[in-house]
Parts: C-alpha cells; sequence; structure tokens
C-alpha cells in the first residue's frame, strides 16, 4: 500500500508517468494521442541537435550551471578562482549550494517580454539564460547575504526579508520589462529563507544557510559515493515546506503534485501524480558540485527527466503527442489542469523511451550517456529548436498560467 511520503521520490514520479503512458498507448487517456510511430524521428531530431551543440558528445549534465555559462563567459570558475573557494572544498561547496538553490528557484518561466543586460559583459539574455546571468549578478553583490563581510553566500536571514523590489532591481523588471511570476519567486525565496533556519538538521547548526545541505549530503556519502535520488530525497525533506499549498495527504506536504483521474490505485494515494520538476531540477544542478569536489555521483538515472514546456512541447511539436481539444494550443491553462497533468506525465515517460533510442543508435548504455546528458544534449535544446522552427519567437506549444513556482 503507498502512503503519502512514498510519492515524495523520483522512482514514483517514474513509476506513475509510465502507468499513464501505458493508457496513452492503449487510446485510454481523455486528452492527448500518442504516436510512437513518431518517436523514431524524434530520436533522431534530438541525436541531431546533440551533435551540433556537442560534436564530440562530450555533453555534461542539464543542471542550472550551463546557464551560469550562457555567452560562453565562465562565470563560477572566474568567480570561484577570484574569490580563492577552490582552495577549500567544503568553503567552495557551500556557496556553489547556495547559488544553485537560490538560482533554480528563480527559474521557472519568465515570459516573453522579459530581457536582462548583463552590466559585466553588454550582453543581452532572455528566458532560463536570462534568469541565471541575473540570480548570479544578484549572488555576487551580496544580495541574499545578511553579512557585507562575507558577500557570496545566501543565508536565512536575508532570503527571509527579500522584497520583490529588491528583486525586481535585480531582474531589471518593470514596466517595460515584465517578468512573469515575481511575487511567487519572492514568496519562494521568503520561504526558503524560513526552512532553512527551521531545519538545522539539513541546513546545518552553526549557520542557516541553503549551503549547509553540502555537508549534509556528504555526510551520507558512502565510500565516497553519493546516490542521486538520496540528494533528491534531502531537497524534498528539506524544501517541502516552501511550496504553496496544494495538496497534503496524511499530514504530508505533497508538492509538485496534481491529481488525474485515469490514475486509479487501491490507497490513498489514488489519482495523485507527482512530478517534483524544480526539486529535480535543483538536484541536478547540486550533483556537479559535487563531483568537482571529488565525490562520485552514482544512480544519476534515478532522477527523472523534467516535464516542463521545452521536453513537453518538443513532443507536441514533432507530433508524438497530438492534443484531442481542438483549442488546446489556443487557450490558457493552469498547472493543475488534467490535461497539462496528463502532459507532464507523458513527458516524462517520453524522455525515457528517447534517452533508449538514442544509446541504442550510439550503441553505449546509461553509465556511459545518462538521461542527464541526453536531457542537456539534447532533449531541451531540440524543444527549443523546434519552437523556433514553428512559431515566431520561438515559444511554446501550449500556454500556461504560471505563479513561478512549477514551470
Amino acid at each position: 500500500m503507498a502512503t503519502a511520503s512514498s510519492l515524495l521520490s523520483a522512482a514514483a514520479v517514474r513509476e506513475r508517468a509510465h502507468r499513464i503512458y501505458e493508457l496513452g498507448i492503449e487510446g485510454e487517456l481523455e486528452h492527448f494521442d500518442v504516436h510512437l510511430e513518431k518517436l523514431p524521428s524524434t530520436a533522431d531530431f534530438v541525436l541531431e541537435t546533440m551533435r551540433q551543440n556537442y560534436p564530440e558528445l562530450d555533453m555534461p549534465f542539464h543542471s542550472r550551471w550551463r546557464h551560469f555559462e550562457a555567452g560562453q563567459i565562465a562565470r563560477w570558475a572566474g568567480l570561484a578562482e577570484a574569490a580563492g573557494l577552490t582552495e577549500d572544498p567544503v568553503r567552495f561547496g557551500r556557496a556553489a549550494y547556495d547559488l544553485a538553490i537560490v538560482s533554480v528557484l528563480l527559474d521557472a518561466g519568465a515570459g516573453p517580454d522579459w530581457r536582462y543586460v548583463e552590466q559585466a559583459s553588454g550582453e543581452t539574455f532572455v528566458r532560463s539564460e536570462g534568469l541565471g546571468v541575473a540570480s548570479f549578478a544578484m549572488f555576487v553583490s551580496g544580495l541574499f547575504s545578511s553579512n557585507p563581510a562575507d558577500p557570496l553566500r545566501a543565508d536565512a536571514a536575508a532570503l527571509a526579508a527579500l522584497t520583490a523590489e529588491e528583486l525586481a532591481e535585480g531582474f531589471q523588471a518593470g514596466p517595460d520589462n515584465p517578468i512573469v511570476g515575481l511575487e511567487g519567486r519572492v514568496q519562494l525565496l521568503n520561504a526558503l529563507g524560513r526552512a532553512v533556519a527551521e531545519r538545522a538538521d539539513i541546513f546545518g547548526e552553526d549557520e542557516a544557510r541553503p549551503g549547509g545541505l553540502f555537508d549534509k549530503v556528504l555526510e551520507g556519502a558512502e565510500g565516497g559515493k553519493v546516490a542521486a535520488p538520496d540528494v533528491l530525497k534531502l531537497v524534498l525533506d528539506g524544501l517541502g515546506s516552501i511550496w504553496p499549498s496544494r495538496i497534503t495527504l496524511d499530514g504530508v506536504t505533497l508538492g509538485d503534485t496534481w491529481r488525474h483521474s485515469k490514475l486509479v490505485t487501491d490507497d490513498v494515494t489514488t489519482h495523485l501524480m507527482p512530478f517534483h520538476k524544480l526539486s529535480q531540477w535543483m538536484t541536478y544542478s547540486l550533483l556537479e558540485p559535487l563531483i568537482w569536489t571529488g565525490v562520485e555521483v552514482v544512480d544519476v538515472d534515478g532522477l527523472t527527466g523534467l516535464p516542463e514546456y521545452r521536453n513537453g512541447g518538443l513532443f507536441i511539436d514533432m507530433g508524438v503527442l497530438v492534443p484531442r481539444a481542438a483549442d488546446a494550443t489556443t487557450r490558457l491553462w493552469r498547472a493543475g489542469d488534467e490535461f497539462i497533468v496528463e502532459w507532464r506525465a507523458l513527458t516524462v515517460a517520453l524522455l525515457d523511451h528517447t534517452a533508449d533510442m538514442i544509446r541504442e543508435r550510439l550503441g553505449v548504455d546509461s553509465v556511459a550517456l545518462p538521461l542527464a546528458k541526453v536531457l542537456e544534449g539534447g532533449t531541451w535544446s531540440a524543444g527549443r529548436r523546434v519552437a523556433a522552427e514553428k512559431r515566431e519567437g520561438g515559444g511554446p506549444p501550449l500556454r500556461i498560467e504560471s505563479d513561478g513556482t512549477v514551470f
């Protein structure tokens, strides 16, 4: 019998997503038809994109660190070296975790009209890259630190006190440069500050900062190895309280979990489809600092693909998923609509199958080519590429109302 807490895992996401996928194959879903005959050509398109982006197929993980390198500028490497962080692995890891955790929580869709001009380079960035570069600049400025003598950190006091005005200034947002979900982002960072202060068991007794999670992860390492799903477990446990109140079951806040009428079980979790997209995106972004400090990360494929508008848009734009509603691409959807839940679940399962097809074409296994690299190379880039081919401005095929905490 599944319990509420059992939904707080990547394994639950994958198992239930594949259940919905099987219903789709059988034609028993209400909102999408699944055209598997289109999947091989989609895998070919993704592999072609991977070769364009990484001719040697030496993809890094799909994570927030790629956005800090926008414009081919090694911002983090330069900062870490200049600040002497590389001389102390623990100090390095804590700062990297502070930056990654805060930045991921600021990474929900910015909307089509927002732009960020980087002062240091003079370059203009948009969407995820813009959010990454902007949040990096805010981190460097000390916005997330309550200690002026130690700006390269985030701590509970500064995060809990952060205002919408301060964040808007950091994003260069205003009437002429609107950003979607600003209030939602502020509330997330305020809640992050409170959660970090309340969970000293995870974020550290000495300093209340997100980067304390780095120490907690190291504490659980066995033989110098850390399993990716174990990092996600800590993220879901430590940060579960920050998400807006949606579904709570048996006293457990389920975060990015939604209802789907066709997902039937014989226990209290019936109809519940978890995704934990931002938590998994954060986890992917917390793996690399471990590797950089000499920790071996195993079971990376224990995490799932990320069900958001680039990965999910890929399968709609390539014809693998065909919405049944005539107005599917023109109406404004909400994250909790069953149509969106179904699309996201199908996306998770299809990412698994796409990765398998690409590995088969390359003659490699999941250890040599984990899903995290397929996403980076990869499905996310291919989703952006096909969107640019199909729509002016390269927006996704669906319009989703965002509060800054899901997409």
